[in-house]
């Protein structure tokens, strides 16, 4: 069995416990493809792993990586979608961090021919991410009003060029004017820093009073009242990462006043029917967006495979806007 270089971890913590290690290349499963990765996109989910506080769902890798592009190398006995040599970008349960991973065929999509396999390699996780949230989890309909929190996120500029092509008004908060700036660019209506400004005070102000019908949150902890306060009549509060902590107070009089609807969602640990659906829906709706250059990944800063430390410690910085990716392969 031929060996491949990929990253684990040899314990949790900083960027420095990702070592590069031989180990055996993944065999594919009935209903898998081998990927002979060029690229893969690195997530916060990344970083939650590498401090132990996200492990992988049981029968996982336990390698890094929820997202890559390359050429399929081999496929399952089941798989009748694709051949060796078509080129992919794919949704993983883990794994991208290496010159190989399996995927299930269902959560492969072809790479746009407007993109190389370094932009695509940021499509998978966020795109899906978004989609599930926003579209199907969130009900959103044309010519509502959301916010996305962390516009300049891998996930927020994701999410502010889809809600923008499906006819949204969008609002984002950053941390820097340079990155709100930055949302304006990428479409946002109207962009809030909120180290400097209050959200609450100025989307009261931007909707007269009424607030946004839906919020995408990664932040959580003391964002949730302030979430809230924001939302108008009938709104949907969307929580998909708890960046200051899954532990809050609620007062759950407003809820009821409102009519609101909190929910939240984490991508990885559902089955693969539930991925598979995502992304049939993003290759019938979102794939022509992509051909026709009206929305793309945002690629920051891209790493080879060797220097997977310092892409997490430029990740950890928090200073990027959009994807940081690593480079496994040439294309």
């Amino acid at each position: 069995m031929p060996l491949i270089k990929a990253v684990i971890l040899n314990d949790f913590g900083g960027p420095d416990v990702l070592q590069i290690k031989s180990i055996a290349c993944p065999i594919p499963d009935n209903d898998e493809v081998l990927i002979r990765v060029v690229a893969a996109g690195i997530n916060r989910p990344d970083v939650m792993q590498r401090k132990g506080l996200y492990p992988p769902p049981p029968g996982a890798t336990d390698i890094p990586g929820l997202e890559c592009s390359g050429y399929i190398a081999e496929v399952g006995k089941n798989v009748t979608k694709w051949k060796r040599g078509d080129k992919v970008c794919a949704l993983l349960n883990g794994g991208g961090y290496a010159e190989y991973a399996t995927a299930n065929s269902g959560h492969c999509l072809l790479i746009p021919t407007t993109l190389d396999f370094i932009t695509a390699a940021g499509l998978p996780e966020t795109f899906f991410t978004v989609w599930s949230n926003i579209f199907d989890r969130g009900n959103f309909k044309k010519n509502e009003t959301i916010l996305i929190h962390g516009g300049s996120s891998g996930i927020g500029t994701t999410a502010i060029q889809m809600a923008k092509a499906f006819g949204a008004t969008v609002i984002t908060t950053s941390g820097t004017d340079k990155k709100c700036e930055f949302c304006k660019f990428l479409g946002a209506d109207h962009v809030i820093n909120y180290k400097s400004q209050d959200f609450v005070e100025i989307i009261k102000y931007i909707t007269n009073g009424s607030g946004v019908n839906i919020i995408l949150d990664m932040v959580a902890g003391d964002y949730l009242d302030k979430n809230i306060k924001s939302l108008n009549t009938e709104g949907r509060l969307i929580i998909i990462a708890v960046q200051k902590g899954p532990k809050v107070s609620l007062d759950i009089l407003p809820v009821m006043l409102k009519r609101l609807t909190i929910t939240g969602s984490t991508l990885r640990p559902r089955d693969v029917a539930f991925k598979s659906a995502i992304a049939e829906q993003l290759n019938q709706k979102i794939w022509p967006l992509i051909e026709s250059n009206t929305i793309k990944p945002i690629i920051d800063k891209v790493f080879t495979f060797d220097d997977v430390i310092k892409a997490h410690d430029y990740f950890d910085k928090g200073d990027h806007m959009g994807k940081v990716i690593l480079q496994m392969n040439e294309q």
